[in-house]
């Protein structure tokens, strides 16, 4: 055989291994905005507004330019580095929006003063507060983090015990279950006077109030896991010679446990309204008497980061529990509807 005639025998290569490597153009697009929103900070002076001038304005412009260097070059070797930056694909539009409300944000604010302060700020204000008051607001965090936990804890096991309770023995829902009926709508903020009467310190009455509202979306539904089980499995298992615990432990429980993971979500976020409420009575820290000492301040600035900070805990806690119920349920997946 020739050495022509074998170069024919040898496989092609692919022709997207021939091309050149794509540029992610969203990045591209993304990168240009964060430019642009940087340029309008530094070039553009702010309003006079009573005092010398907005702080933070000039590491705000380089912060955004940083964005747009790192976005610029994630676009431009997204290609290259394979799965390591793909999660920044599917946020692409994100990352063009993020820019451009916040240079609208800018423009209203510190260059033009339509929306007058001290109520509203510019985005640069959100700097100062997290880069000068670190300390007051990192340990409201933990606070309030440490109080979700407890309370969050509380209120799902208990919830959880009593879900099973009440959807599988037939006294228990008899006389629990119009309990939950008549005192699950009661918000738990409205019982705040007597938690703070009965509660022997502050905090374990801001720790009841935050269990009490996780409680009954977690009992309701595990409740209502256990008792739409179907019959057939519990037949098989007797058939098998189960006993009443391994029907408990090992069918109902199982089968029901993605109805728990919803109660678990509305729990929380039932708990986030609860914990605002519950540190504006006698708690030292907490993120809810932070917002109620910038209130009193007037540090509307302050008052936004934490609202902010709240609201990235929330979505990472929520986060978190995708994760965990991903992890037990996995093999679930293609018979329960995710």
């Amino acid at each position: 055989m020739s050495g022509a005639q074998a170069s024919w025998d040898l496989p092609l290569a692919p022709a997207s291994a021939l091309r050149p490597a794509r540029v992610w153009r969203q990045g591209l697009v993304a990168a240009l905005a964060w430019a642009l929103l940087g340029a309008l900070t530094w070039l553009w002076p702010n309003k006079e507004i009573g005092f010398s001038d907005w702080a933070y304005t000039a590491e705000f412009a380089a912060l955004s330019g940083v964005l747009a260097l790192v976005l610029a070059l994630a676009a431009l070797t997204l290609a290259r580095l394979g799965g390591r930056l793909q999660w920044l694909h599917p946020a692409g539009a994100w990352l063009i929006a993020a820019p451009l409300l916040l240079a609208l944000w800018q423009v209203l604010t510190a260059k033009l003063g339509l929306l007058p302060p001290p109520f509203f700020a510019p985005p640069q204000s959100l700097l100062e507060v997290y880069l000068d008051d670190t300390a007051r607001l990192g340990t409201s965090v933990a606070h309030s983090l440490r109080l979700l936990v407890h309370g969050i804890v509380l209120g799902s096991v208990v919830g959880f015990v009593t879900g099973v309770w009440v959807g599988w023995s037939r006294v228990a829902g008899y006389w629990v279950h119009p309990l939950l009926r008549f005192l699950g709508p009661v918000p738990a903020s409205a019982l705040l006077p007597l938690a703070f009467f009965f509660a022997p310190s502050s905090y374990s009455a801001a720790v009841f109030l935050i269990a009490l509202a996780t409680f009954f979306p977690v009992a309701v539904l595990t409740w209502s896991g256990v008792a739409n089980v179907s019959k057939s499995y519990y037949d098989v298992a007797r058939t098998l010679g189960a006993s009443e615990w391994f029907l408990v432990w090992r069918v109902a429980i199982p089968a029901a446990l993605p109805q728990v993971f919803v109660g678990l979500f509305m729990g929380l976020g039932a708990s986030f309204s609860v914990l605002i409420t519950a540190e504006m009575m006698g708690v030292k820290a907490g993120l809810g008497w932070y917002l109620q000492w910038a209130q009193g301040w007037a540090a509307y600035s302050n008052m936004y980061g934490a609202l902010l900070v709240m609201a990235v805990l929330c979505s990472g806690l929520i986060t978190l529990l995708f994760t965990v119920r991903d992890r037990l349920l996995g093999w679930q997946k293609g018979t329960v509807k995710w």
